[in-house]
């Protein structure tokens, strides 16, 4: 084969790589977006599940309250290896992008900076959770504003995004977290296992997206 048929090959070659790719990052932003929707209808059905159990005690509600909880931990796993995937490595970042409104101004943030957005909201309200119920456990007063992990809100930063902006939302998250373990009830979030989560539709409300047309 002469040099000049080598370089169509090679042309080609690259072209099917690239559209591929194309290929592959469409198709992985839609996964991530359809198991984020399979996980909000299914924490959304935890927390119906679990309040009626709550209203009545019944011990057949309450096996409905932890069936409909696993659901909603396995659907955000899910939603977490698609998040993964399209932001390290297998797709290429940003293939949306998404305005969000904080204090009266607007950012642009790509996918992953909102997948580390929803995680700093949702570490935050765990690790506000934590706190608020050691405060309620050891008698101490209700002060979510003194804690050293809100006042710092870096817990879980990862450098993607900007610092003040994983501080606001892990405070945000924080705030939460600390009122329902310090109260001891599940007003923004919802309990899987060992583990406290916020809600979905509350965790959409503080971040409040736009997808940039």
């Amino acid at each position: 084969m002469n040099l000049y048929g080598m370089r169509k090959m090679t042309l080609a070659a690259g072209a099917t790589v690239l559209a591929l790719t194309g290929a592959a990052s469409v198709a992985s932003g839609q996964d991530y977006n359809g198991r984020y929707r399979d996980y909000q209808r299914a924490q959304q059905r935890a927390q119906v599940e679990c309040a009626q159990y709550q209203r009545t005690g019944n011990r057949g509600d309450y096996r409905d309250c932890q069936r409909a909880q696993a659901d909603a931990q396995r659907y955000y796993l899910q939603m977490q290896r698609a998040g993964n995937y399209n932001n390290y490595g297998y797709s290429t970042p940003g293939y949306t992008t998404y305005r969000i409104y904080r204090n009266g101004s607007y950012y642009n943030v790509d996918s992953r900076g909102v997948s580390l957005l929803r995680q700093a909201i949702n570490s935050g309200y765990q690790q506000g959770f934590q706190q608020g119920r050691n405060d309620r456990m050891y008698s101490r007063g209700y002060d979510y504003y003194g804690n050293s992990v809100y006042s710092s809100g870096m817990y879980g930063y990862q450098s993607y995004v900007a610092r003040d902006q994983y501080q606001y939302y892990f405070q945000q998250g924080f705030q939460r977290g600390y009122e329902d373990g310090y109260n001891n009830t599940y007003r923004y979030g919802y309990r899987s296992g060992s583990t406290s989560n916020i809600l979905a539709n509350v965790l959409g409300t503080i971040l409040n997206l736009a997808t940039q047309p």
